[in-house]
């Protein structure tokens, strides 16, 4: 995969260099470009902003800059392993706080595009005609992290980067750990334990030391409702019910859901 970045804090992705995703990228199997927008401007000064129309405070991102990085960083796409196969139209994702909510699955999902584009605004957002153009030539994607504001993009963009980027094969060494996280069932994930088993008086589920499999994944499944529905309720109301068995259905039934027409119901107390 390859991943394009615009900023005009280009050194605010560094930290993208490190751990598994630095080793990604030494390895092959990513590539990460981060572009300098204020390389895509001509007067002295650098200019990326200027004030909004209609009056108003902050300023706001001007976009023949953009356009020229956008232009810039689909032609070096063009190149890219598996790009020119591709009939879909390159993705552009827009940090935006008016976006569509970032999750683990559309973490999947932009983790199958051989190409990505992140374009980090600043101050009051950049001039929405720039995202009418882009989505001539991109698919454009406003994207939010959730329900408040940042800065800018940046940190947006290394998070989801960094959600993406992890799912590429061959960039976290256990494959079945990625199966098995937050998120990558609707569930979250359940509580986990190392050595010692017994630490200032805090002993870990006798059901852990048992060595029975069967049971300890039952344990832990059941953990992982429990868990979601008391910290992340929206998450189990009007999920299909159908990967549920018996015993998942039981405890759910204990934490007051029942199944209607195939989905799950938080029953009223």
């Amino acid at each position: 995969m390859r991943i394009d970045v615009v900023s005009i804090f280009p050194e605010y992705l560094a930290p993208l260099r490190l751990s598994l995703l630095g080793r990604a990228q030494e390895d092959g199997l990513l590539t990460l470009a981060v572009h300098d927008l204020r390389d895509f401007t001509f007067d002295r000064h650098r200019t990326v902003d200027d004030t909004p129309y209609g009056g108003g405070a902050g300023m706001v991102m001007k976009p023949e800059p953009w356009a020229l990085a956008l232009e810039h960083v689909l032609e070096r796409q063009a190149g890219a392993h598996g790009a020119a196969d591709n009939p879909r139209r390159p993705v552009l994702v827009v940090p935006s706080p008016a976006g569509t909510v970032f999750t683990q699955a559309m973490a999947y999902e932009l983790a199958e595009e051989p190409t990505l584009a992140f374009a980090c605004g600043r101050y009051e957002g950049i001039d929405e005609r720039v995202l009418d153009w882009a989505g001539e030539r991109f698919e454009v994607r406003p994207v939010s992290l959730g329900d408040y504001v940042l800065n800018g993009g940046e940190v947006a963009v290394m998070a989801m980067v960094e959600a993406v980027g992890r799912l590429l094969p061959g960039v976290v060494g256990n494959p079945e750990s990625l199966v098995e996280e937050s998120h990558s069932a609707g569930l979250l994930e359940y509580p986990v334990y190392t050595k010692p088993s017994s630490w200032r008086g805090l002993d870990i589920p006798e059901v852990l030391l048992s060595g029975n499999h069967g049971k300890i994944a039952s344990w832990r499944l059941e953990q992982q409702l429990r868990r979601t529905v008391a910290r992340r309720p929206e998450l189990l109301e009007g999920a299909e019910a159908a990967p549920f068995g018996k015993g998942e259905r039981a405890v759910l039934r204990e934490l007051g859901y029942e199944v209607v027409d195939g989905r799950l119901r938080r029953v009223a107390s």
